[in-house]
């Protein structure tokens, strides 16, 4: 099952259930995502009759520049760092020891908003470094403190594509003081469709995406790293974000940058990763990061050419109150 959110001019949207071919779309008569992720038991069994009713030639074509995130917000977004070699490649990059800790990596970052797949993507400089960081995430019901690793699987209700925006110049700094981010880590990015764990078929293994992410940067193949080889799973994800304290439903849980480890065939996710491996080879990074102006495109796909999340295509510009 896919579904999408409308932009209809209310805050949460209108909720879509579309087509598995991405071309028809009926309304739910649900108020919006995220009221029906918080009532999932109820409202799953609606919006699969309204599926099945798309699939079978019901429904309407939609403009696809219409659609935001299917969360234009929600409650809570935990971002993991679950790619081993992500982690190792950024080290390098910024110059920091390894992290000595037996525990999956995860940091609370900004959910009040989910920036939508075409929508432009402001920054107050360039300067900043900005970089973008393709990722899988899932959307959870409401997920009780203690949860073990095997309980969680069951409340993976739904899966996205994510494009994690960082500000590299500002990381840094804001590492170093222990509290976490706030300017490094602005509004995330969405790709249009929200899906059931089960529209995945075998993609979805071991609460893992096992998807190649697609990544062009200004109309050239930048990366096509796999999802399959987490370290840890969503499952394991959901249970360390969960072990002292309730999950809400709604709770969007990132991946991390989707990186592996023969990243010289496959490319990368970030920008980030690129540079530490000049640093490897070269001594130093030669790669810049994004300027105004620039575009990204990322697409989650199924072998044999299907792209179960649609597709993220953004601008980076500056943002209207910034100097010049």
């Amino acid at each position: 099952m896919r579904l999408a959110t409308f932009n209809d001019g209310t805050p949460d949207g209108q909720l879509l259930v579309v087509s598995a071919d991405g071309t028809r779309a009926l309304a739910a008569d649900i108020p919006n995502l995220l009221a029906a992720i918080t009532a999932w038991s109820s409202a799953e069994p609606v919006l699969r009759a309204l599926a099945k009713r798309v699939n079978a030639g019901k429904g309407e074509a939609f403009d696809p520049a219409q659609l935001r995130a299917p969360l234009p917000r929600s409650w809570q977004w935990l971002d993991g760092s679950a790619f081993g070699t992500h982690g190792e490649l950024m080290q390098i990059a910024f110059n920091l020891p390894p992290i000595e800790t037996d525990r999956p990596l995860m940091y609370q970052g900004l959910s009040d908003r989910f920036l939508g797949p075409a929508d432009p993507v402001p920054f107050p400089s360039e300067a900043d470094g900005i970089d973008f960081e393709g990722e899988f995430g899932v959307v959870v019901d409401a997920v009780p403190m203690g949860v073990t690793p095997e309980q969680a699987l069951s409340h993976v209700k739904l899966v996205v594509q994510i494009n994690d925006w960082s500000l590299r110049a500002i990381a840094p700094a804001e590492m170093k003081t222990g509290f976490g981010w706030v300017q490094a880590k602005p509004a995330c990015s969405m790709a249009p469709f929200a899906v059931t764990p089960d529209a995945l078929g075998e993609a979805w293994r071991d609460g893992r995406v096992c998807l190649d992410l697609l990544v062009d940067w200004n109309g050239k193949r930048f990366g096509s790293a796999s999802g399959a080889p987490m370290d840890v799973g969503f499952h394991a994800l959901i249970a360390h974000a969960a072990r002292t304290r309730d999950l809400v439903a709604g709770t969007v849980i990132g991946s991390g940058t989707v990186s592996n480890h023969d990243y010289a065939e496959v490319g990368s996710s970030c920008i980030s990763e690129v540079r530490a491996i000049e640093i490897i080879r070269d001594g130093r990074p030669t790669t810049p990061f994004m300027a105004f102006g620039d575009i990204i495109r990322m697409e989650g796909r199924i072998p044999g050419g299907a792209a179960p999340f649609g597709v993220i295509e953004q601008q980076v510009v500056r943002h209207s109150g910034a100097a010049r």
